[in-house]
């Protein structure tokens, strides 16, 4: 999303036939990216209703009304309560679901989905990711979980920052399912530790 500090990359950032390597988070954004947190922000003292509509240009309430709809939470409820602490895991989580919906992005990266949501959430989730996919929205997702995975059309799987396989979801099921493939990584500390501290 082009972060600060998370732009040294090999290679480019092909989006849309334009490169953009060297575009910042708002301008990528403009362009149609977005990106959902593994753990949402709090935003204190800003509404749930004002947060919506700033992430879309026609400040219309109608839109923020029905993105909560979308996913799950009550307007009545919801609109003019706080992006705070005052917010379970969960409800942070649908409301920038919520924000993702108004803005209507074509590109959408999710980190970690299913971090700190209940079963009834993730199936409510599931379905305004398969609703997004049908409008022809692309979705990435970064997780370790095999219900999340089962969502992707395609799969990638990494070790040590490194891709070691790419395939179609249900070929990469498997590594998540207790299986493992030989990877450079040796997955041990350089220098023995011991558990008392020394």
């Amino acid at each position: 999303m082009g972060l600060e500090g998370y732009r040294d990359i090999k290679g480019k950032i092909i989006f849309k036939g334009q490169e953009i390597s060297k575009l910042g988070i708002d301008e990528r954004a403009r362009m149609g990216m977005t990106f959902g947190w593994q753990e949402p922000a709090r935003y204190e003292g800003l509404k749930i209703n004002d947060f919506l509509l700033a992430s879309k240009t026609k400040k219309d309430e109608k839109f923020s009304i029905d993105a909560l709809e979308q996913v799950g939470l009550n307007e009545k409820q919801y609109l003019h309560r706080a992006v705070d602490k005052t917010l379970s895991g969960g409800e942070r989580k649908k409301v920038e679901l919520a924000s993702i919906l108004t803005m209507d992005p074509d590109f959408i990266m999710l980190d970690e989905p299913d971090s700190g949501i209940d079963v009834a959430t993730l199936e409510l989730m599931f379905q305004v990711i398969k609703d997004l996919k049908q409008k022809g929205k692309t979705i990435v997702f970064i997780t370790h979980s095999l219900a999340v995975l089962k969502q992707a059309e395609h799969a990638f799987l990494m070790c040590n920052g490194e891709i070691i396989q790419k395939s179609t979801s249900d070929k990469i099921i498997p590594y998540f399912e207790n299986k493992c493939i030989p990877c450079p990584h040796k997955n041990e500390p350089d220098e023995e530790v011991s558990f008392d501290g020394r």
